[in-house]
């Protein structure tokens, strides 16, 4: 078992799990290995920036007990904890998690296993993958058993991209061991840094636990999301009807919106369904709602330019959700790519990405024909309440519309 004292803690995958629980690791006095394959994300760490938009966590990568405890490297080596954070992005063919990200951080840390090493797996997976998957594979290559010489945790990440810190370090946490004694190991690695409770269970339970919250999500949402499509079909306004209904004390209705993404509420209920296609039948259709949005608000935005000749369209906001610049699993994109594909000729921008900026509202909106907010960041809310009348008046044809 580990004592009680400085470990040498190695992650694997840096992104934005990894990456956070690293600098708080380091932050409170062990000595943490990060471990990347992308050469130019090992740089960045050891130059000492991060390679995403977290203000907080620039603020924890600039003290120097992080400076002195930190390093980044394409490579795993010996530690006491090995931790994998790498993502499992939705087959999309199969509609079953990609394991290979998984299965490759495994690999890479085989050789370096010894007696007494705790190996906690931070990826969203399927249950069982632990049980079935990580620890046979781990007992074939060191010949080491599980349980007895050395321990396996699931002790799945509760971020939100924007507000990483305050979530990382406040959320409760859920330690999923293999046993009692690999749920005290684990327990005792977190509390280094995690100021939420720490709640100790086997390691299938919180497998399922993780995706259970994102699949509690998606269903609220695409709830959400069918109230809205119905009240279209009737001719209200479904989000008077969602506001109105909310009144009713034991009801909160989600807002709708244009659909789901990010790495979680879009991929993890699959992972039940994988497991358990009999009893997941809710879970499998809210997500093929979900998955549906953005072709209908791409519909809505063909219906508003249908009079107008060679439409110019805008949209703004690209990121999965508001206030982030976070991309993956866009809803947003979709849209935009959706609409490009029948010949629209749509601009993109969104001003908390690199490289989708733009310098004037009125500007980008000059000659257009329509402005599509997609992602209401609080930026592009501001900027279009403080020059609506300049866009309208620049705009050919003004019609201006968000859809979330």
């Amino acid at each position: 078992m580990i004592e009680n004292k400085k470990k040498t803690i190695v992650v694997v995958g840096t992104g934005y799990v990894g990456l956070p629980a690293a600098l708080l690791l380091a932050r409170a006095g062990h000595n943490v290995i990060g471990v990347d394959t992308n050469e130019e994300i090992v740089r960045s760490i050891n130059e000492g920036a991060l390679h995403f938009r977290e203000r907080d966590l620039q603020e924890v990568m600039n003290d120097p007990r992080v400076k002195a405890n930190l390093r980044a490297q394409s490579t795993p080596c010996e530690g006491d904890v090995f931790i994998i954070a790498v993502p499992t992005p939705l087959d999309k063919r199969k509609q079953a998690a990609d394991m290979s990200y998984v299965d490759a951080a495994v690999n890479s840390i085989l050789p370096y296993l010894r007696k007494g090493n705790l190996v906690i797996v931070e990826s969203t997976v399927p249950p069982l993958t632990c049980r079935e998957r990580v620890g046979p594979a781990i007992e074939r290559a060191t010949g080491l058993k599980v349980g007895e010489t050395i321990f396996l945790a699931h002790c799945p990440e509760r971020v939100l991209p924007g507000n990483i810190y305050h979530e990382i370090v406040h959320n409760d946490r859920i330690i999923g061991g293999i046993n009692a004694v690999t749920c005290d190991m684990a327990a005792e690695v977190y509390a280094s840094f995690v100021e939420g409770a720490l709640h100790k269970t086997d390691d299938v339970t919180a497998e399922l636990v993780k995706l259970m919250e994102n699949s509690f999500r998606d269903v609220n949402i695409a709830l959400a999301n069918e109230f809205n499509a119905v009240a279209e079909t009737l001719g209200v306004d479904g989000r008077e009807a969602i506001r109105l209904a909310n009144k009713h004390p034991r009801v909160n209705i989600l807002a709708p919106g244009i659909g789901v993404g990010g790495h979680c509420i879009a991929i993890d209920p699959w992972f039940i369904k994988e497991v358990d296609p009999y009893n997941s039948q809710m879970i499998f259709a809210a997500r093929k709602v979900n998955d549906g949005m953005p072709h209908r608000v791409a519909a809505k935005i063909r219906r508003a330019v249908r009079d107008v000749a060679s439409p110019r369209i805008i949209a703004l906001g690209a990121a999965y959700k508001p206030n982030t610049d976070d991309l993956r699993e866009s809803p947003a994109v979709e849209i935009v790519e959706l609409l490009r594909e029948d010949g629209y000729n749509v601009a993109c921008y969104d001003p908390l990405i690199e490289g989708m900026e733009y310098s004037s509202l009125v500007e980008i909106c000059r000659g257009a024909d329509m402005l599509a907010i997609l992602v209401p960041h609080n930026e592009i809310i501001a900027d279009l309440e403080k020059n609506r009348a300049a866009v309208e008046q620049v705009m050919r044809t003004p019609i201006i519309v968000r859809y979330q």
